[in-house]
């Protein structure tokens, strides 16, 4: 878009995000509230979007996961249930909601369509669907958007100053602010601040749980290498490495890439062959290391 190759009116619609729904229901309320009114000001102010369209918050969230604990277990049924229904009460369009036994391993097919189910009763039993932004005009709710959006200006605008979000990336200080995060629940919920049912509060001694872990289907990983097999036994080897080569010698410049890819998908290659096309000419991050 700055390089005006494309308006903003044009690229900002196919834009979607993703985000992380925990425990505190009103807060993550609020932050979805919160983000849908700081994307259609930015893509408005400072990139001129004049359609509707290009100002609308298309995101999808995880409910479940970092917040589900293994002591206790099933009571994240219900830490799933809460989130996921924070997340509809927030404007979010697609969910995927954790099963209650992913603190162990991943989840076997009974605990998955436990967690579809969540989703299925929250959107065809309870009614919630059927209003957008039921809690609009709380003066709780409105005030708790009002002040999330001032941090994630403050928090956009320390980044800003720090080089943008590439070099936030690139030296660590995004991580490292993620990092400090993580590390500030952990240590609430270790020393008590931060309550959790069957963690620190309402702790009662009981045998692990007889789970039935998720075990990995041979047959259909044997299928899948076979027919991988098939496709590179048939292709036009030529075309497979013209079309790599033109993705290489485009990484090297300034040029779109995408016509590229397409092309190399023509000729099936695989991805993994056009990701290391263009590592040979990029090279690979290296995470930083932060404490």
């Amino acid at each position: 878009v700055e390089r005006g190759r494309m308006t903003i009116d044009k690229f900002a619609p196919q834009i979607s995000f993703f985000f992380y729904t925990h425990g505190d229901f009103f807060e993550e309320i609020a932050k979805y509230r919160a983000g849908r009114r700081r994307w259609a000001t930015i893509v408005r102010e400072r990139y001129g979007a004049t359609s509707d369209k290009a100002a609308m918050f298309r995101f999808g969230c995880v409910s479940g996961g970092a917040s589900l604990y293994a002591p206790q277990a099933q009571n994240n049924l219900v830490r799933v249930a809460y989130e996921a229904l924070a997340s509809v009460l927030g404007g979010v369009q697609s969910m995927f909601t954790a099963a209650w036994d992913e603190p162990f391993a991943l989840p076997s097919e009974e605990s998955a369509t436990l967690a579809l189910r969540t989703q299925q009763i929250l959107a065809y039993e309870t009614g919630v669907t059927k209003v957008a932004d039921p809690l609009g005009g709380s003066y709780f709710v409105e005030a708790l958007t009002d002040a999330t959006e001032e941090k994630i200006i403050e928090i956009m605008r320390d980044l800003e100053e720090h080089g943008g979000m590439v070099r936030c990336i690139e030296d660590g200080y995004l991580q490292g602010l993620i990092a400090d995060e993580a590390y500030k629940i952990h240590q609430e919920v270790e020393s008590g601040v931060r309550p959790v049912v069957g963690v620190n509060k309402f702790v009662v001694d009981e045998p692990a749980p007889d789970l039935a872990t998720y075990e990995l289907d041979a047959e259909g990983r044997d299928k899948q290498l076979a027919r991988l097999a098939k496709v590179k036994a048939e292709r036009d080897d030529v075309a497979v490495k013209e079309a790599l080569a033109a993705l290489a010698r485009a990484a090297e410049g300034d040029d779109n890439l995408m016509h590229k890819l397409i092309d190399c998908a023509n000729a099936y290659c695989t991805v993994g062959e056009m990701v290391s096309a263009l590592k040979a000419v990029w090279g690979e991050f290296q995470q930083p290391v932060v404490f």
